[in-house]
């Protein structure tokens, strides 16, 4: 009887530690980037994207076809590397494209920018401004085997 006298109270004790609110959260919400935003923050990493893949030469690159502001944005500044980039789905039989996924996504009044292949994961905060957009943090690189 002790026993589970103990129990009850440990576990009204222990369970008074759960917070139901303000806790740590990982949603974010997805925003529409318009504008010079979109621009400065595909020009961004894009540039960091192609460090990281190597030369616009060898790499296609296939991304899904999105009429957003930020999706045209980055196809322009992947181009602008010299990336050949397929958005239609036709790939020559002879080409292996590269796929990348991207997000955008509003989190803490910050934008959070995401580029995804099979091998590698890059990622940037960015703080908006009237003139476009200003790296928050520094860049997040994740390699996969």
């Amino acid at each position: 009887m002790r026993k589970l006298l103990a129990f009850v109270i440990t576990a009204t004790l222990i369970s008074g530690c759960q917070t139901a609110e303000d806790g740590l959260t990982t949603s974010s919400t997805p925003v529409a980037v318009t504008g010079p935003a979109a621009s400065a923050i595909a020009g961004d990493m894009a540039s960091r994207l192609a460090e990281q893949i190597g030369p616009a030469g060898a790499t296609t690159l296939k991304m899904d076809k999105d009429p957003s502001d930020f999706a045209t944005a980055l196809e322009a500044a992947l181009k602008g590397w010299g990336y050949t980039v397929i958005t239609d789905g036709k790939v020559a039989k002879d080409v292996k494209p590269v796929e990348l996924a991207y997000s955008v996504d509003g989190v803490d009044g910050q934008l959070l920018a995401r580029l995804s292949t099979p091998s590698i994961a890059l990622g940037r905060a960015y703080t908006a401004t009237a003139d476009g957009a200003m790296p928050a943090s520094p860049l997040s690189i994740m390699q996969r085997n």
